[in-house]
């Protein structure tokens, strides 16, 4: 299966995308593989502004029609905003995961292991094999 991984941005291995903007912010949401991975999504539970972030630990998590799921931070910081456009819609991370973020970190001041668009690619590829 060809999944769309867009080349401009930073990847997890936990199926995580995260794009950082000109300020040294983190926008983060899932891949398109783990929202195909999940199935229809039907529920996402938000963090609140303020809240602190590690890398590498639970930020939030998912449900879908097939399981729950634990969302992990790519970095440490303190979230800035969430995508509050999720609440009444989180079947918008079907529909387009890299436009329907899931929030904004800041006071970025650790990254987990993050991977180029070909890295990703080639975990994706392993993962399925």
């Amino acid at each position: 299966m060809a999944y769309n991984i867009p080349e401009e941005l930073l990847y997890t291995k936990s199926h995580e995308w995260v794009r950082f903007t000109q300020e040294g912010n983190a926008v983060v949401g899932i891949t398109d593989y783990a929202q195909h991975s999940l199935g229809d999504i039907v529920f996402i539970n938000l963090p609140a502004e303020g809240d602190a972030t590690t890398a590498g630990e639970q930020l939030t998590d998912i449900e879908s029609v097939k399981a729950v799921a634990d969302i992990l931070s790519p970095v440490t910081g303190t979230v800035l905003r969430a995508n509050e456009e999720l609440d009444g819609a989180p079947e918008a991370i079907n529909e387009n995961p890299y436009e329907a973020w899931i929030v904004e970190i800041g006071e970025v001041t650790d990254r987990a292991e993050l991977l180029s668009a070909e890295e990703y690619l080639r975990h994706v590829e392993q993962e399925e094999a």
